[in-house]
């Protein structure tokens, strides 16, 4: 048989070759504004491979991107891809402090930057004295425009094109070496590298493609509503042009009345992000009465959703919703629900895809006998999952080649997984465990909630105790009322003493509910504390 080398530029390629008039929108405040066939964007990316050289870049040289979901970030990830050099995404949500170390750690000498990031940029560059170059989306620059007083030389991205710009040799290299880096959220500890493979990019996206997975064809049009700056866009970047989908691309916008004009204008027919976004747009749905005919699946990813936040999106929207799992180490994607209904419990995320093995282990890393309809600690391998962090001495695996998620979870009799939790999340009070994820389950199975978390509190007398944390959409709800939720379906012991109804619920940078930032809160003093009886 053939050798034949799975490098991500061929989704591209494979895309411009028989679906080159099919679309690629890229939206500003939910009006699109640019167009672009698969087609043209290939020869757009392709010259763009040849202006990033001029710049100095060699193969297997970091290009960092501080961009949004756009025509321009797109071009640029096959552009750098396409060279053997390594697309570095930087989310602009993160710290100047932690963007500067990750900037640094990775050794970009060329960043990529959409203009209204660019004042962020300026505060990051000043520790990172290695950059080189500034090449700005969508801004004309004049003569000697300065970044600060660092002395990177700013490029306009379509003067550079313009100047620069040459067709050039693509995928003339080997499968395996790095196409990407993105880092993990922090929320847990330090961010840590995860490097992508052309290989393993390749295989998640046939991963992603599988009829039982996320199941694009020619004949959807898709928003991608998760960052692009995020595990590969959570990989649909690749797949969309592997499936020859038209995508939709929102730019920075994410709010309700954006997302519900851009996706009746383009008709769009399958929606990808975290919940936060459904949220917004399910909230602008039924305070307009609008609807979007053309919707047939929503896919939620990025952290557990409300039971009846799912509820609200299928009886709103008249949509199916798949729940999904997986993490930045996974390229992301773990498991998937089908897109079409099954009897599977809500909570679940579905099973995992052709290419992806889990086990369940005990504390100790012992496989657990029994796999099905137990708790353990789930550990996963396969071809698009993390060996190593970037820059790391040593494996990040068990003896059998498995990486810890650091998730609890459990696996159903029809092999749907449920995560149960982090296992470091876990509250020990009096001696006992307490899940907190089995509690914010059932809180948000009430209609007025929109986030819930729960997290322990130091107590003189049990060691630990959960504190419930809300954000609802009713005022009206009152702490009682949600503690009466969890009255006979947990342990006594597991109730909430506390209580707390805050306006906003903060949000990592990923979307994801920021524990961190919570306990930090909770040990300051500044959440304001409702005692219940349990």
């Amino acid at each position: 048989m053939q050798t034949y080398g799975l490098t991500v530029e061929k989704f591209l390629d494979h895309a411009a070759q028989w679906f080159g008039d099919t679309q690629i929108v890229e939206a500003d405040a939910g009006q699109a504004v640019r167009r672009i066939g698969y087609g043209a964007l290939r020869l757009r990316s392709n010259r763009l491979s040849g202006a990033l050289r001029t710049l100095g870049l060699g193969f297997g040289d970091r290009i960092g991107t501080l961009a949004w979901n756009t025509q321009a970030h797109l071009e640029t990830y096959y552009a750098a891809m396409g060279i053997g050099l390594v697309c570095h995404t930087l989310n602009p949500r993160l710290t100047p402090a932690h963007l500067a170390t990750m900037i640094n750690e990775a050794e970009d000498r060329v960043i990529v930057v959409a203009s209204d990031l660019l004042p962020v940029l300026r505060d990051v560059l000043a520790d990172c004295p290695e950059v080189a170059h500034v090449v700005v989306i969508d801004a004309p620059l004049p003569q000697g425009t300065p970044i600060g007083t660092h002395p990177a030389r700013l490029w306009a991205y379509d003067d550079l094109l313009e100047r620069h710009g040459v067709e050039t040799l693509w995928g003339d290299f080997a499968e395996t070496v790095a196409a990407g880096l993105c880092y993990t959220s922090g929320t847990t500890g330090r961010p840590k590298g995860v490097v992508y493979t052309h290989r393993s990019n390749y295989l998640h996206t046939l991963r992603a493609l599988q009829a039982d997975a996320m199941a694009l064809t020619a004949r959807d049009v898709l928003l991608l509503g998760v960052p692009m700056f995020h595990a590969n866009g959570w990989g649909l970047p690749f797949a969309a042009p592997g499936a020859g989908t038209k995508l939709v691309l929102p730019g920075r916008m994410l709010d309700g009345a954006s997302l519900a004009r851009v996706m009746r204008d383009e008709r769009v027919t399958i929606a990808v992000g975290v919940q936060t976004v459904w949220l917004g747009l399910v909230d602008h749905l039924e305070r307009t009465g609008e609807t979007l005919p053309d919707l047939e699946r929503v896919l939620i990813g990025g952290s557990s959703c409300p039971e009846a936040l799912i509820r609200r999106i299928e009886e709103r929207l008249g949509v199916h919703v798949q729940t999904s799992w997986g993490m930045t180490e996974l390229s992301p994607t773990g498991t998937i629900s089908p897109p079409y209904p099954t009897a599977q419990s809500r909570g679940a995320s579905g099973r995992p895809p052709l290419g992806v093995e889990l086990k369940l282990t005990d504390a100790a890393g012992v496989t657990l006998a029994r796999q099905r309809d137990t708790l353990g600690h789930l550990k996963v391998r396969g071809a698009s999952v993390l060996d190593r962090y970037f820059k790391a001495q040593s494996d990040a695996l068990d003896e059998e080649g498995f990486f810890d998620t650091g998730d609890l979870a459990m696996i159903d009799g029809e092999g749907n997984l449920t995560i149960c939790g982090r296992a470091k999340d876990l509250i020990k009070s009096g001696g006992e465990w307490i899940n907190p994820n089995e509690i914010e389950a059932l809180i948000g199975m009430h209609p007025a909630v929109r986030h819930v978390a729960v997290i322990a509190r130091a107590d003189e007398r049990w060691g630990e105790r959960p504190v419930l944390i809300v954000e609802t959409a009713e005022a009206d709800v009152t702490p009682a009322t949600l503690i009466a939720l969890l009255r006979g379906k947990v342990a006594d012991f597991w109730i909430p003493d506390q209580v707390a109804q805050i306006e906003a619920m903060p949000l990592a940078a990923t979307g994801k509910i920021d524990k961190l930032r919570l306990n930090a809160e909770l040990a300051a003093g500044t959440i304001p504390l409702t005692k219940v009886a349990r």
